[in-house]
């Protein structure tokens, strides 16, 4: 019998070929075991908890590199003449939030939906893969941040709580 890989690290924007989908709240691991789309078992061990992007690789310990690829899941389209008001709305809230040239897309909430409908926005369900903008300090999620960083040469710290 041969050992599960195990992936230990991340090569970030180093994935193509095989790989395993998953959801946007799935790319958020730490430890688990993955079914990769050609049915491999893998176990991921990262250091710390990591939210991944589509295009990552999970680096296995057998050499090979598992590209990362989001999987379709349900999520609304918003459209409307006022795009970035939308948007602006939409990080208000601190939504995870992909933004395309003609629309945006969000998890399904019918709260937010409700919310733009009455903005005046267009909102239609669809079933797609889903790769929101990146945390405004970095990599990573836009919800559970850490607002924490210098500023000026001397490297005094603060922090924004929420």
């Amino acid at each position: 019998m041969t050992a599960m890989p195990v992936a230990h690290e991340v090569a970030r924007k180093a994935g193509q070929g095989a790989g395993v989908s998953l959801s946007y709240e799935a790319r958020f691991l730490r430890r688990k075991v993955l079914t990769s789309d050609a049915g491999e078992a893998i176990l991921v061990d990262l250091p710390q908890t990591t939210s991944l992007d589509h295009g990552d690789a999970l680096v296995l310990s057998d050499g090979r590199h598992l590209a990362v690829i989001a999987a379709p899941e349900p999520l609304l389209a918003v459209s409307g003449d006022d795009l970035p008001r939308l948007a602006w709305h939409i990080g208000n809230r601190h939504t995870p939030c992909q933004i395309e040239g003609r629309r945006l897309l969000i998890q399904r909430d019918h709260v937010i939906r409700d919310m733009l409908r009455h903005l005046g926005a267009t909102v239609e369900e669809v079933v797609e893969p889903f790769t929101p903008e990146g945390g405004a300090y970095g990599h990573g999620r836009t919800h559970g941040h850490d607002h924490s960083h210098s500023h000026g040469p001397e490297g005094h710290t603060h922090d924004h709580g929420h």
